[in-house]
């Protein structure tokens, strides 16, 4: 397998497509690189370097004991991008993954990247705080926990029908799209998705987006019910500089899937202008 070695000695997965300039995908919890996989044939075959990683934690890299929070995964993507020597780089997240990614731009700025895309993303912030009223509960993040802790195979099995909006009425996802998202779901290792939950809900990006400065593509589904647009895309995009947000009407959480060939177009769209 691919990997680099991260300062902490955690071992990171990649793959790494095609030649060109960089596209980099960072998936969300509690996933892996596999979820990119449609992604990135697309834009090797459309002569783009295509890289997706397993995040710590998850599928085929180290699952460390610390480590699991926001600062460090953008470490690890920074980690990355330097030791493949990536310039010029479009960084694609989704969800926790846009969380990486927008840390990463925050902490360690755009040397390598020339764009961003953030699909579904938790910035700027999930939980309900006094800055933050519209946010979700900490108490919907407590039930995460603990039925993550109780049974998580049921938890990811539920956890499907929302991520693709499986359970609406005109939903035509099929039951081997949700077979593989348990199948990753279950590759990734206990300790990294318990913390996971606190980094992507508790983390507070409205700093890093303030310092973001090259352009991004803000991607959310009007019918994300896993991470609500009126509080993470709609604001997030008013705080970065030089934002486009594009709507899906009706998308779920999982449009990268639900919507792949629209979401494929509208990110090499932007990728090439």
């Amino acid at each position: 397998m691919s990997t680099i070695t991260t300062k902490d000695g955690t071992s990171i997965f990649y793959k790494d497509w095609g030649k060109g300039q960089p596209i980099v995908f960072s998936h969300g919890w509690p996933l892996n690189a596999d979820v990119w996989d449609e992604q990135l044939f697309y834009f090797a075959a459309n002569g783009y370097r295509a890289v997706a990683y397993d995040r710590r934690g998850h599928g085929r890299s180290s699952q460390p004991w610390n480590g699991n929070d926001m600062d460090t995964y953008a470490d690890d993507l920074a980690s990355l991008l330097d030791q493949l020597q990536l310039k010029d780089a479009v960084i694609v997240g989704h969800s926790s993954g846009a969380g990486d990614v927008t840390r990463y731009l925050g902490r360690h700025g755009a040397q390598r990247a020339s764009k961003a895309v953030l699909v579904s993303s938790v910035p700027p912030v999930m939980v309900r705080t006094e800055a933050n009223p519209n946010g979700i509960p900490m108490s919907a993040f407590d039930e995460t926990r603990h039925n993550v802790a109780r049974d998580k195979a049921q938890f990811y099995r539920d956890l499907s029908l929302p991520f693709f909006g499986a359970n609406r009425p005109n939903s035509t996802v099929s039951a081997g799209v949700r077979e593989e998202f348990f199948l990753q779901c279950m590759q990734a290792g206990f300790k990294g998705m318990y913390d996971g939950i606190k980094a992507f809900s508790e983390t507070d990006f409205t700093e890093d987006l303030k310092k973001i400065d090259i352009p991004v593509l803000v991607i959310h589904g009007e019918d994300d019910q896993n991470v609500p647009i009126e509080t993470t895309a709609k604001v997030s995009s008013k705080l970065l500089a030089r934002a486009t947000l594009k709507i899906y009407p009706g998308a779920p959480h999982g449009l990268t899937v639900t919507h792949r060939d629209q979401f494929n177009a509208d990110v090499l769209s932007f990728s090439k202008a």
